[in-house]
């Protein structure tokens, strides 16, 4: 079993109506189609851009404006799934229920199917800017080509709920991210490596790029995608199938062979995750 991922560096800028969003959107889903992905990933906060449209009176909208575009958000993407027949990683974006702001990652199945994952793990900047709520629980997500999760951005820093999604059958693990400098985007990168090696699954990262000038906590944007493997004999040494240009405009692509993956949890030099000693530390089963 194998198939091909596309993870989108997408460049936030200024726009002026939902029309230009979906305009972009679509050119980079347009685009991996034409390299043959049959998932693609977006970057978290992706639909941040569109607090850049503005009110009435030229202000930019606030955080709490933004959970007003859902249904068309939604609409648009489970749209975008069917017509080119992809599974659609669509960023995140911003609900609110019960009062509160959530940050969610959204998958789009090619049949029409929405599935959502909360954001588990808030940044104290998602706190005390946006007062962003955590989600309650981790979900794993069957598709026609395997089981697979997704953590946003933070979340991979997490050891223990990697390790949740890989015991529920996650093999690869999309990541959404939005980091505004080094420190922020090595982080997430580090531990995505740490991640694919300790529980032998692959990760799927991407981060927006460029910036969002009128938008707080949007000003910046430091990133880049990658695809990253287990480190093993049958996979690149650096443990990299593909990686972007830093803060390109751009689409990376690459084929994931779960077929292999499950051949080094048996007999890789390594086998970590089979090597756990769960009679020392806690660990889920």
């Amino acid at each position: 079993m194998a198939f091909r991922v596309s993870a989108v560096q997408y460049h936030l800028h200024t726009i002026s109506s939902f029309g230009e969003f979906a305009a972009e959107c679509e050119h980079y889903i347009r685009t991996a189609e034409e390299y043959g992905a049959e998932f693609i990933l977006f970057p978290e906060f992706l639909t941040t851009q569109l607090m850049s449209i503005g009110d009435e009176q030229g202000n930019a909208l606030t955080i709490e404006d933004l959970p007003q575009f859902t249904d068309r958000y939604r609409e648009l993407f489970a749209g975008f799934a069917q017509k080119y027949a992809v599974h659609i990683i669509g960023g995140t974006h911003v609900l609110r229920r019960n009062g509160k702001l959530y940050n969610v990652a959204h998958l789009f199945y090619p049949d029409g199917r929405i599935a959502e994952q909360a954001k588990l793990h808030i940044t104290p900047a998602e706190v005390e800017g946006w007062n962003m709520g955590a989600g309650e629980g981790l979900e794993v997500f069957q598709t026609d080509k395997g089981t697979i999760a997704m953590l946003t951005c933070y979340d991979i820093e997490f050891p223990e709920i990697v390790r949740m999604a890989r015991a529920k059958g996650a093999d690869v693990i999309f990541c959404p991210s939005c980091t505004d400098d080094r420190h922020g985007f090595h982080r997430v990168r580090y531990t995505s490596h740490a991640r694919a090696i300790e529980n032998q699954v692959y990760v799927v990262l991407t981060g927006t790029v460029g910036s969002l000038p009128t938008v707080d906590l949007m000003r910046a944007s430091f990133g880049q995608a990658a695809v990253i493997t287990p480190n093993d004999i049958p996979f690149p040494p650096q443990g990299l199938l593909a990686e972007g240009e830093i803060n390109g405009d751009m689409i990376i692509t690459a084929d994931l062979d779960l077929d292999l993956l499950y051949r080094v949890r048996e007999r890789g030099s390594v086998t970590t995750w089979r090597d756990r000693r769960t009679d020392l530390y806690t660990d889920w089963t």
